[in-house]
């Protein structure tokens, strides 16, 4: 079986090529896909050759985390899951002669039946936030035993991240967050917080600030921002090393904590979310392209401030 995919050939070399897709196993289901998000951290840094050194990161590659689709088959041993039904896929290994890094951005996936995330089919598209929304959600959780669970009242950022994040700590009754953004473009679409340029914010009393903006120099402009024993939550992804005056986070005894990928609890906690509607979804999804204009659609995605997510429309591939 074969499918197209977008294929990452080396740094700044995008092509869409037809590839081998792997056999399905009695556990595997294969998805006829109907979107793919392009996110605008990891997919970027793989598509500059600026991501940092992980294992398994070589070319040429499959992108892609932000997967919906339908069954299209189902193997004899699959549980919970009909023809036909929409699932979200945060991607897939199915494609050879390639790296999976993350697998997703193809016109037909083969994945095990564990991965596929069941959606309600009135979500369609809005499916490919499911990602994005549960790393969002990961900020909110246990980092590690007996931490609290903690709110940001100060965002920096106000693309899609810092959106979701905001929403969320909106939807969750707590005291609507400041969101920091430099882009004026950027600075409209808040639903129920504020936000305004950091030169126009005074305050000094921020108890939680969380960076999605990936400014490796952001640590020394949000710490003096902050109270006395607050922390700052880096959630963006930096792909420089990233310091800070040691006198000034040493008199606000300042805490760092870094929210690494999302869990199955955040996965099930926005799935909730999603269908029960109290997390709203609508103005996130900005953009549309077709996989054979795949390298307009990234040059858009990275280069354009007014896109907030670029999707791929893989119904006619």
């Amino acid at each position: 079986m074969k499918a197209q995919a977008i294929v990452f050939e080396a740094p700044q070399s995008i092509a869409v090529r037809t590839l081998e897709l792997a056999p399905m196993g009695p556990r595997d289901v294969e998805v006829a896909v109907s979107f793919s998000g392009i996110s605008t951290g990891t997919e970027r840094l793989l598509r500059d050759g600026t991501m940092p050194p992980f294992p398994g990161v070589s070319y040429p590659l499959v992108p892609g985390y932000e997967t919906v689709g339908t069954v299209a088959q189902m193997g004899a041993e699959v549980t919970g899951l009909s023809l036909g039904d929409l699932v979200f896929l945060p991607g897939s290994y199915a494609f050879q002669g390639v790296q999976n890094i993350f697998g997703g951005s193809g016109s037909r996936l083969v994945v095990p039946h564990e991965r596929a995330v069941k959606l309600d089919a009135a979500l369609g598209v809005k499916g490919v936030l499911l990602a994005l929304a549960a790393t969002a959600h990961h900020v909110f959780t246990v980092g590690r035993e007996g931490l609290p669970l903690a709110y940001p009242d100060l965002i920096i950022g106000h693309g899609i991240m810092g959106r979701l994040l905001a929403r969320m700590v909106v939807a969750a009754g707590k005291p609507a967050p400041v969101v920091w953004e430099t882009q004026a473009v950027r600075q409209s679409g808040a639903l129920g917080y504020g936000v305004i340029h950091p030169d126009d914010d005074a305050r000094k009393d921020y108890r939680c600030i969380c960076d999605v903006s990936g400014d490796s120099g952001i640590l020394n402009r949000v710490i003096p921002k902050m109270a006395p024993g607050g922390e700052v939550v880096l959630a963006g992804f930096y792909k420089q090393d990233l310091s800070f005056s040691y006198a000034m986070a040493f008199m606000r005894e300042a805490s760092i904590r870094v929210a690494a990928q999302w869990k199955k609890h955040d996965l099930d906690a926005v799935v909730a979310m999603f269908h029960n509607g109290s997390l709203p979804l609508e103005g996130l999804i900005t953009h549309f392209e077709t996989p054979q204009r795949a390298q307009q659609a990234y040059e858009v995605a990275f280069g354009n401030p007014q896109c907030l997510k670029m999707v791929i429309d893989w119904r006619q591939a």
